[in-house]
């Protein structure tokens, strides 16, 4: 009987691209494609149980040994620093990592500098490198307001294409990192699954552009 590997996959546009990228690799499930409320997807002929779940639940999802393997963004492994590994950067879901200010921004170092993100962690370690005081401002959505309304002198968030940094009067100040979706084994199962953790892995990697 084929080993079953359990694949958690994020929900949305990304999970889609993803799951065409295993389809192509020969990890296939026709029933995930089936307009029906089912949560697990499986192929027993090529050994693959696949999961949608929320993106930010992945690497949970993976770390805890529920799912063996998931895709998940490099922006939200840095935020948990998740205790998975990573193995394979699948170059889909591209964006930057980036501090954003208003335009001409520029900033007194004597003074503690406001930042609002969602992603406290990241935005701590990135200014503690350069010995800056910060204030965390956590927010969840529509970070682009707070320096507009004074909340924040800058924010740390994704950008894409920067549209609604340039709509806003806002621009990019510094680039922290490049962000793209990453395929993470759980440690036991990679110890475990050896063979065909490495054998998807290298599918994958068969077909990245």
């Amino acid at each position: 009987m084929t080993e079953m590997i359990n694949i958690a996959l994020p929900k949305g546009r990304l999970g889609d691209k993803v799951y065409s990228m295993f389809e192509k690799a020969g990890y296939e499930c026709p029933s995930i494609k089936e307009k029906n409320r089912k949560l697990i997807f499986e192929n027993p002929e090529v050994g693959v149980r696949y999961f949608w779940v929320k993106p930010s639940d992945v690497a949970i999802y993976v770390e805890r040994g529920a799912a063996d393997i998931g895709v998940a963004g490099k922006d939200i492994l840095m935020e948990a620093g998740s205790d998975v590994y990573e193995l394979l950067d699948l170059n889909v879901g591209k964006c930057r990592m980036a501090v954003a200010g208003p335009a001409g921004f520029s900033y007194d170092r004597n003074n503690e500098l406001r930042v609002a993100t969602k992603f406290v962690n990241v935005a701590r370690e990135f200014y503690a490198a350069s010995g800056t005081d910060i204030d965390i401002i956590h927010l969840n959505g529509s970070i682009e307001l707070a320096p507009i309304l004074g909340l924040s002198d800058v924010i740390v968030d994704l950008v894409e294409t920067g549209t609604t940094l340039r709509e806003n009067n806002l621009e990019v100040v510094d680039v922290i990192t490049e962000i793209s979706a990453r395929l993470i084994s759980n440690k036991s199962s990679f110890k475990f699954k050896t063979k065909k953790i490495v054998e998807i892995t290298r599918s994958l990697e068969s077909i990245i552009e």
